[in-house]
Order: structure tokens, then sequence, then C-alpha cells
């Protein structure tokens, strides 16, 4: 009898796992928008917030997903991706927004790609310089080249500006330009894309880097003689591509998971393609 009732117990559970499984496959991407042929009537409140690589995309998708559900009132925010993920964790947000892979430290998160992104390095607009080797970045970053001059350009000292620690855009820079480098003590830290983009474009002797959103203002170096385009990021060519991604706590309510099917939807990806990011699906 003891053995009925534990065969019992272990089918309930197996059960339970395999709804849960199909809830979460279905919500990633299975369900239809509105315009896609759904018939969704949705209300509440969604909070996103994080990488403030993100924000450029999430603004407008939360803009015409709230035409599309006018009973939902969708919050966005920055604060970087480590925020995105300290605030999905502890429930202060719906959704979290991250420019990088989940550690293994999170990987009790839900995370769903929502478009591909580049980080640019740039430069003020006046600076003569169009492109640098990667090594060559590296090499302005670890302090081995301090001068223009050395890389090709008018002689004066490199202002060198960088994200801070926990930033989804510098974890990319480093793990694709820094070759285990350490970015310098005396490199300039700024709290998001927008701040870095600022500094740059208000000094002549600036580099950074930034995501692909950003480089209005200012000049995109070409890496490695690889211009930052979307073709090139699509192609594969450019060597700074990364994911962006939203990222959930547990399996989503109704509305949350909605948001996120809109952004991977065509209509979705058409947006990320308008706003200058490479869609996850190439036709």
């Amino acid at each position: 009898m003891v053995f009925k009732k534990s065969r019992f117990k272990f089918a309930a559970l197996a059960a339970a796992g395999f709804l849960a499984l199909s809830l979460l496959v279905s919500g990633c991407g299975a369900s239809k928008t509105p315009q896609e042929g759904g018939n969704v009537e949705l209300s509440g409140s969604i909070k996103e917030s994080g990488s403030t690589s993100v924000l450029p995309l999430a603004e407008p998708l939360a803009a015409e997903f709230m035409k599309l559900h006018s009973g939902v009132r969708v919050e966005t925010g920055g604060g970087g991706s480590g925020a995105g993920v300290k605030q999905c964790v502890s429930g202060t947000v719906d959704l979290g927004a991250i420019s990088r892979d989940l550690s293994l430290t999170e990987s009790d998160l839900i995370s769903y790609p929502i478009a591909r992104d580049a980080v640019a390095v740039i430069v003020n607009s006046a600076n003569p310089v169009s492109g640098l080797k990667i090594e060559d970045v590296a090499g302005i970053y670890t302090g081995k080249v301090t001068d223009w001059s050395q890389v090709g350009g008018k002689a004066g000292k490199i202002t060198v500006i960088a994200r801070e620690e926990g930033s989804g855009t510098r974890d990319t820079f480093e793990a694709k330009v820094m070759n285990k480098g350490k970015i310098i003590s005396g490199a300039y830290l700024k709290n998001s894309n927008g701040e870095v983009q600022a500094a740059v474009s208000q000094d002549a002797s600036a580099i950074g880097f930034v995501s692909v959103g950003y480089i209005s203002g200012v000049k995109a170096l070409d890496l490695d003689g690889v211009k930052c385009t979307i073709d090139n990021c699509q192609n594969g060519s450019y060597p700074l591509v990364r994911r962006l991604f939203f990222i959930t706590r547990t399996i989503p309510d109704q509305a949350v998971m909605e948001f996120i099917n809109f952004a991977r939807s065509d209509a979705g990806q058409k947006i990320a393609e308008e706003k200058g990011f490479v869609p996850l699906v190439f036709k």
C-alpha cells in the first residue's frame, strides 16, 4: 500500500512538472498578440528595470504594447544589468533586463532573449582616429597605451571612460576585448550607456564603449577593420555582439508573459530593428 501511494504521489508530481514546463514553453513565443491573431484581454501593471542597453528597446516595446492592451500599464527603467538581476530576485520588478548571459549563481532565474546588440567602441567626433585593432583597444584600457599618437592619432593623453562593475556592457567588453586584462584603476567609471556617450561627446581625448543604441553624437570605431553596422552584426563579422534579455524570477503571469511574447514576435522584432538592434530571427 505504501508503494502504491508513493507511485501515485510521483505521478502527481510528474504531471504538475509537465504542466509547468508546458506553460513555460508555450509562453516563450507560442501565444500571439492581437496583431497576430490572438484575442487576449489583459489588465494590470508590469514593472521592468535593469540594463540601460535594453532601455531604448524596452521603452518603445512598452508604448506599443500599451496601445494593443489599454488595460495594462508598463513602467520601464534603467539601473544596469546588475540592478536588474537584484530587483528581479527581490521581486521589486516583474521583469529584469540584462545585456549579458545569466551567471551560474543566477541560474534559478528564467531568461528570454529579445534582441541582439553590438558594443561599440566610441571616440569624440573630432578625433581623427576611425578604427583600431582590438589589441590596441585592450592596450588603452590596461594602460599600456596612453597617448593617441601611439595608435595613429594626434598627440595627446587618452581619457579612458568605462562602465561600472556589474554592467552587462562592461562584461561583454571585458570578455571580448580585454583577454583577461584589467581595466585601469584611473578610468572614469559611468553608471549608464548614456553617461558614457555624454562624456565622450564632450571630451576630444576620450574613448568609451556603449551599446550601439547610444552612438548618436559620437564616432563608432571600426574594430580590426570591421565597421560597427547592423549588417556586420548579422553576418558575424563584427566581433562585439551579444544578446539582450528579459528575465523573470518564476513563470510569469499572463500580462508579463504576453509582453515578453510581444517583444519576441514579428512586431516586436520590427521595433528592435527600427531602433538599431539586430533582430533575433533573420529573414
